[in-house]
């Protein structure tokens, strides 16, 4: 295994550093206090082209490869894993399965401002009785002539109130079960459709989550995404995609717990000398960098895999599985040595361990990642 990005990929990642600290860090702290969405950055993240990263050029993508995403999304989820959420979302979730399976209209008509970043996308799967079992969808679709008529609700939807385009999956053959699933892109301000209030949650604040609402939405029969009865495998083989990107935010902030850690220990003073040098401080700041070091080398495997073309789906789920884990217990002992101060908002590491609880269990929690990685093992 080569362990030396190339040029292309180092300047990828000096870029996303750079451009996280001067745009993202000044505001991180007070976004995450007001819930507030991060408009103007999510615009210039477009301008960047880290939008549509794996995009091909050919539908106005940037066609980086997939190790230069994960190096990106590191970089921005290290200062602000909201701001790296969203850019997941419209990478992993929509312009990914979108470019692999869509039909050449929505291609042209979606994908292309999807990946300029002119407009954002949102991923619809769970609802209120559908969490980790996806095929218990009871969001339908009848067929009506040349639309399809949509009603139901959708939950926990990323970018849900600020997206423009929505990937809903839906119940078209209940017989079926979970064949019966067909995935539609929906435009907001369709007739009928409705996003509920923004969900106030523990972490991710500036990011928005919330429910959708379809009431007899007319769906184009050209909105279909993939073909009818294929929704239950576009959805999965789409979050497949989208795990190493969850991964590569997870490490992000794991990687922030870390290098605050140790910025700290070596300017805090305690019996006679920073803190740095007591064995116990040491102790943790070690068993951080090793889980970190071994999550990196997890996430950069499964994008390297996906790049060579060959099956990933077990590194993926092996990747945000053990990412995810090392993000909340790298938040938790930054904010053990950080002491009173890690308590408080200024010092951001408090922050780092809300944010990090979500990577646990959204796009498949850990539990499912682990039923994912025995029946690979098995197959």
């Amino acid at each position: 295994m080569n362990f030396e990005f190339t040029e292309e990929q180092l300047m990828i990642q000096q870029t996303a550093r750079d451009f996280a600290e001067a745009e993202i860090a000044p505001t991180a702290i007070e976004r995450d206090k007001e819930a507030k969405f991060p408009t103007e950055i999510v615009k210039k993240l477009g301008e960047l082209g880290f939008m549509g990263m794996m995009v091909s050029p050919e539908y106005d993508g940037a066609g980086m490869d997939t190790v230069s995403y994960c190096l990106a999304m590191i970089e921005i989820s290290k200062v602000d894993a909201s701001v790296g959420v969203i850019m997941s979302v419209n990478n992993s979730l929509v312009c990914f399965g979108i470019e692999k399976w869509g039909s050449d209209y929505i291609k042209e008509t979606y994908l292309k401002p999807l990946a300029r970043g002119e407009k954002l996308g949102a991923f619809a799967l769970s609802e209120p009785e559908a969490g980790s079992d996806a095929t218990q969808q009871k969001t339908y679709a009848v067929k009506e002539g040349d639309y399809w008529v949509l009603n139901g609700i959708k939950n926990w939807t990323t970018n849900g109130q600020t997206a423009d385009y929505y990937v809903v999956m839906a119940q078209t053959d209940p017989e079926k079960r979970h064949k019966g699933i067909t995935a539609f892109l929906i435009e907001k301000g369709w007739e009928g459709f409705e996003h509920g209030a923004k969900e106030d949650k523990l972490g991710i604040r500036s990011s928005d989550t919330c429910s959708l609402m379809f009431t007899n939405v007319k769906v184009p029969e050209q909105n279909v995404i993939w073909e009818v009865g294929k929704g239950f495998n576009f959805a999965m083989n789409t979050l497949n995609g989208g795990r190493y990107g969850i991964a590569s935010q997870a490490l992000g902030i794991a990687e922030a717990s870390l290098d605050a850690s140790v910025k700290y220990s070596r300017q805090r003073k305690a019996f006679g000398t920073e803190i740095f040098n007591l064995q116990a401080i040491q102790f943790k700041l070690s068993d951080m960098a090793v889980k970190t070091e071994a999550a990196k080398l997890l996430t950069l495997q499964a994008a390297s895999l996906k790049d060579a073309g060959k099956n990933y789906i077990k590194e993926a789920s092996m990747a945000k599985l053990y990412a995810s884990r090392v993000a909340v217990e790298n938040a938790l002992d930054a904010i053990q040595i950080h002491g009173g101060y890690g308590y408080v908002r200024e010092y951001h590491v408090e922050r780092f361990l809300r944010d990090a609880k979500i990577t646990e269990i959204y796009e498949g929690t850990s539990e499912i990642q682990k039923l994912i990685i025995a029946r690979e093992l098995i197959r």
